[in-house]
């Protein structure tokens, strides 16, 4: 089995290959759900401050959302009884100390290593203290920024093979882009530079928009302007169900813009909560903004989520992924799932 070291950039949505095993067969596909994950390492480590820091970037709170939720659910289990159908998980975390062979906190991460489709990050580290430090010092919530680019690299290359071939024609035909989405997005509107679909459904309903404006200069990419165009676009082509209702973003908690590389190019996310003016309706969405450079656009692709009488995470989630497929129209030769190959360097305190 091929191992990899990486460090882990909160800018880079990077592909992580589902290569094959060159010495144990693949006897199985993972299993767990999606933002589940299993932990092992000794009790004496997992009730430590380190082993609590760990928990804590794991169970950290998602951005955007208005209930808090953690990010993954951990199953710990210390490594005597890590055997069986515990190895079979899609996400596990391995911590391990031995100040006889590690000198500082290393990361590395496997790809298949009991199960196809699995992903198996190992921590290495001298000491509890040393981890604790690594941990405080070396970013925000790395180890889930890790496997939450894991998930999504997942839920995107599901929508590779299969997706809903109303939206991808209907952006085709409109916007000369490429987007895929959930099979079961397949109610749509079409209006002048503006186009919605939705699942309609009664739980988790999850709707996608596009929409285009013309590029004019560089504070376009802020996240003053993208909020303030977003809301005029959105008043304008989301009325609510009662008069005078309408889409706006509700600026009364946090957003976050994010810059990151998508395919070689600059590309804006944009985080946070929707609501209804005139009603009491709202949620979470994300959105991508790129430059279109051939055509002296804005391309804005986004996805929000009305659940309010459940969890929004996978939801969410789940969309944000379909917004990594988007392609412009010099990209239409690239795959669905960019192909980024993670640094390869080991991540030390």
């Amino acid at each position: 089995m091929k191992v990899y070291p990486f460090i882990i950039s909160s800018i880079l949505f990077f592909t992580i290959f589902l290569g094959s095993c060159n010495s144990n067969p693949v006897r199985a596909k993972a299993t767990g759900f999606a933002y589940e994950i299993v932990v092992t390492m000794d009790n004496a480590i997992w009730d430590s401050e380190a082993g609590k820091a760990i928990k804590a970037d794991l169970e950290s709170a998602i951005p955007g959302l208005p209930q808090s939720e953690a990010a993954f659910k951990i199953t710990y289990v210390t490594p005597a009884n890590f055997n069986g159908l515990l190895t079979y998980v899609r996400n596990i975390l391995i911590v391990k100390l031995d100040n006889s062979m590690y000198t500082k906190v290393s990361l590395t991460y496997e790809n298949d290593r009991w199960t196809q489709g699995q992903v198996v990050l190992t921590m290495t580290a001298p000491d509890r203290e040393s981890i604790l430090t690594y941990m405080k010092t070396n970013g925000t919530n790395r180890l889930t920024q890790f496997f939450t680019t894991v998930e999504m690299h997942r839920a995107a290359g599901q929508f590779e093979k299969n997706y809903s071939s109303e939206v991808m024609e209907n952006v085709k035909n409109k916007f000369d882009i490429m987007l895929n989405v959930p099979t079961d997005i397949t109610y749509f509107r079409n209006e002048e530079d503006f186009f919605w679909a939705s699942n309609n459904a009664n739980t988790g309903r999850t709707d996608i928009i596009v929409y285009t404006f013309p590029y004019t200069d560089l504070n376009t990419f802020t996240e003053e302007y993208l909020i303030a165009k977003r809301d005029s676009v959105l008043k304008e082509n989301l009325p609510g169900a009662f008069p005078d209702s309408y889409m706006a973003t509700e600026t009364r908690y946090n957003l976050t813009y994010t810059p990151i590389t998508l395919r070689g190019k600059y590309c804006g996310v944009l985080r946070g909560q929707w609501k209804m003016v005139g009603d009491m309706m709202g949620g979470p969405f994300v959105s991508h903004t790129r430059l279109d450079e051939a055509n002296n656009r804005v391309v804005v692709a986004e996805g929000f989520v009305y659940a309010p009488e459940t969890n929004k995470r996978n939801f969410i989630r789940r969309i944000e992924a379909a917004l990594y497929t988007l392609r412009l129209p010099d990209e239409f030769d690239q795959p669905a799932v960019e192909p980024i190959t993670p640094t390869e360097r080991a991540a030390s305190n």
